[in-house]
């Protein structure tokens, strides 16, 4: 099957969640079948559209890895091949000129709605054509019925006396979203046309310019649309919408993208799903007619899968990327505590934001739930602690034995020097475990924010 498919957004806004999930199924689908995946930029609304979301659309696209083929189409560049095939259409008679007045068409407007009948206007039936402004309206059947056998909804029935005769070029000679599109599709050579099921009407429309000029029509597969947790269609109330707005979240990338594929499309069991599997298994077959519903709490659950997952040094550079560390040692000791701190993170931004105390030499700020650990005998404790240290570079099983060893000889319990010294090094009660923390630390470095912090604590 030789499959061209096609992303449309509108540069209006951000790429949001279900731009990017009509995005993703577009780009599998063409890549399952080995096809094309095209890229087009439907600008034609020029109060609305900038640069500024252009931008935002490729940087969106490109951070999930959905990389296009082919140059990128402006739907607004495009105006002289749409207004040449408005004209054909008249000179078919699928379409007409159509000379009505605001007033006039507003008083038709208001008995279609009245009769529950479809707009149309006398001059569909005429031929005399008057020196005054007009627009070009397509001659919709007005009788029988259109099915659409959709891919994802199946077969779909309207009555063509629905139909309005819609506008495809304006008077001021400018094309319609609903002429632009299908010549656009069409001149793109688009197979399959993959959109959220918001469109399917529109699809009985557009159809009609393909009959009108004898083009094949591409097959439709209108995907139900993302809800919010509560069964809301999902919007700005729900939290962040734009997909860069989840990177700078901390998301990554195939988290998302493994996310957005199972919004609506499922594979047997599967849950945690690579790139190269969904490209192997994505069908449409597999896309449910039912809306789906965005959880951000499983996108977390599904991001912290993944961080756990990663290359330690691709994590690594991530976290240290989003800290400020001023130690030439602070990747080497990241590097250290890294499996311990990424298995309860649900982001390498939560990673980042824990580790202030690998960052920077010297005794850190304490906070204050730390503070009320470090007590005059605390302080005492710590200081002969490291006074008895070993005087060789500590490992893991060297610190350990000899923390042992001491707190047997000087009748302790862990409890008494590990919160203390946890709080001196680290300023927080939390971290990895005391020993991992201390050994990527390093003796002299240990020894060092012990001193100071029960100098100046």
């Amino acid at each position: 099957m030789n499959v061209v498919t096609r992303f449309a957004p509108s540069p209006t806004g951000y790429l949001h969640i279900g731009g990017a999930r009509t995005a993703l199924f577009n780009w599998l689908f063409a890549r399952h079948h080995g096809g094309q995946y095209r890229l087009r930029i439907e600008d034609t609304d020029k109060q609305r559209s900038t640069q500024a979301a252009v931008d935002a659309i490729h940087a969106g696209l490109g951070w999930l890895g959905l990389d296009h083929d082919g140059p990128v189409v402006s739907q607004s560049a495009q105006a002289a091949r749409h207004a040449e095939i408005a004209n054909e259409l008249l000179a078919k008679g699928a379409a007409y000129r159509c000379y009505l007045n605001a007033d006039e068409l507003e008083a038709i407007r208001k008995q279609a709605w009245a009769d529950g009948s479809p707009v149309r206007s006398p001059w569909r039936d005429r031929n005399d054509q008057p020196d005054l402004p007009f627009v070009v309206r397509m001659k919709m059947p007005d009788n029988g019925s259109t099915t659409i056998t959709d891919l994802v909804q199946g077969d779909v029935t309207v009555q063509n006396q629905v139909l309005d005769d819609m506008v495809i070029l304006r008077s001021d000679g400018s094309p319609t979203y609903m002429l632009a599109v299908v010549v656009d599709d069409h001149d793109m050579g688009v197979t399959h046309i993959i959109r959220g099921d918001d469109h399917l009407n529109n699809a009985f429309r557009q159809l009609m310019v393909y009959r009108g000029m004898g083009w094949t029509a591409p097959e439709f597969a209108h995907i139900p649309l993302i809800h919010g947790a509560d069964g809301a269609k999902l919007s700005k109330r729900h939290g962040a919408l734009g997909v860069e707005a989840y990177r700078d979240m901390g998301i990554l990338a195939d988290a998302m993208v493994n996310y957005l594929l199972r919004l609506g499309w499922s594979h047997g069991d599967a849950e945690v799903i690579s790139r190269q599997q969904a490209v192997d298994w994505f069908s449409l077959e597999g896309v449910g007619r039912s809306p789906a519903r965005f959880d951000p709490e499983k996108l977390s659950d599904l991001n912290a899968h993944y961080l756990r997952e990663m290359d330690a040094s691709e994590l690594a550079d991530l976290v240290l990327a989003s800290a400020a560390s001023t130690s030439p040692l602070a990747a080497t000791r990241v590097n250290a505590l890294l499996p311990l701190l990424k298995e309860r993170a649900k982001s390498h931004l939560e990673i980042a934001a824990s580790i202030g105390f690998l960052l920077h030499d010297g005794a850190p700020d304490i906070d204050d739930d730390a503070a009320e650990l470090l007590d005059d005998d605390a302080k005492m404790r710590l200081l002969k602690l490291v006074a008895d240290a070993p005087t060789d570079e500590w490992s893991i099983d060297s610190f350990q034995g000899f923390l042992k060893d001491w707190l047997t000889a000087n009748n302790l319990k862990m409890k008494d020097v590990g919160l203390p010294l946890r709080a001196a090094v680290t300023g927080s009660r939390q971290s990895p475990s005391i020993v991992d923390v201390v050994v990527a630390l390093g003796r002299d470095e240990t020894l060092c924010r012990v001193e100071e912090t029960c100098k100046n604590q």
